[in-house]
């Protein structure tokens, strides 16, 4: 049986955390300092629980128009080098000129070219909330993502069992953390429902193939919840899908390869910040 990118991805991540010795408790322990010390460094202003300085994320992607949460991606499986020499800093100074309500960050090495340092020099030059993009199927996946500095953690329903999607998911609401849940479907989507999460991704890439799927979004659009912020992922490549998607309801869009291979990235990340229909 031939693996797919999904399948050998999530094999690598899932191999990693079964050597992983510490215990949930020492990751925990040791995040707390981490974080403290990533936060100081960043020297940007922010909220959460216990005085940590996180930023709210959620509250980021409500507006009158279609918010863009701007990733930090230097390659991909499916397309190799995309922007490999791209500066996080000078990239999400950027990205936050251009008006973008939040950061993506890959820290998957293998695979994308990134790391938490990626994620770290981000945060630093922004006010910005960040998402830590990975492929998270441990809990000490969770607390690394906090300890690195992530405001936010993505949990890929494809990637994991319910009793995990719950487990990982409770977890970081605990740290402070916000959690955008990726689904492909709406069989998917009908999983993550149950932990009544407030952010669900729909990801027009098909992890398995790589292939986009521009009708995925739309379709899945009129299962998610009233109440429950859209995210559409993958595939958007300027003004008419960002339109598409904020009629269809998405209150926002997660944007990758378009914008880290764009030569004027403020105007096209401009482009996408639509008026939401009345």
């Amino acid at each position: 049986m031939t693996l797919t990118y999904l399948d050998a991805i999530i094999a690598h991540h899932r191999q990693r955390a079964a050597a992983d010795q510490r215990t949930l408790s020492q990751a925990r322990t040791a995040a707390e300092s981490q974080r403290a010390a990533v936060d100081a460094s960043s020297g940007a202003p922010g909220s959460g629980r216990g005085g940590k300085a996180l930023r709210d994320f959620a509250a980021a992607l409500q507006g009158d128009s279609l918010m863009v949460i701007a990733e930090i991606k230097r390659r991909s499986p499916s397309r190799g080098a995309l922007n490999e020499s791209l500066d996080p800093r000078q990239l999400a100074k950027r990205y936050a000129a251009g008006g973008a309500a939040c950061l993506s960050v890959l820290t998957d090495g293998p695979h994308f070219g990134g790391s938490a340092a990626d994620l770290q020099n981000a945060r630093a030059a922004t006010t910005l909330p960040v998402l830590r993009k990975d492929f998270t199927v441990s809990a000490l996946d969770v607390v690394d993502a906090f300890a690195m500095g992530a405001d936010a953690v993505l949990l890929i329903v494809a990637a994991l069992s319910d009793d995990e999607l719950a487990t990982f998911n409770a977890l970081a609401l605990e740290l402070g953390l916000a959690v955008l849940v990726e689904v492909h479907d709406e069989s998917e989507l009908r999983r993550a429902l149950r932990i009544e999460p407030r952010l669900i991704g729909v990801n027009q890439r098909d992890l398995r193939t790589f292939e986009v799927d521009r009708e995925r979004a739309v379709r899945v659009a009129g299962e998610i919840p009233e109440g429950v912020v859209g995210v559409a992922e993958s595939g958007i490549t300027g003004m008419a899908d960002a339109a598409r998607l904020a009629a269809a309801g998405y209150r926002a869009v997660l944007v990758g390869e378009h914008l880290v291979t764009s030569r004027d990235v403020e105007a096209s990340l401009a482009d996408l910040r639509l008026a939401l229909p009345s």
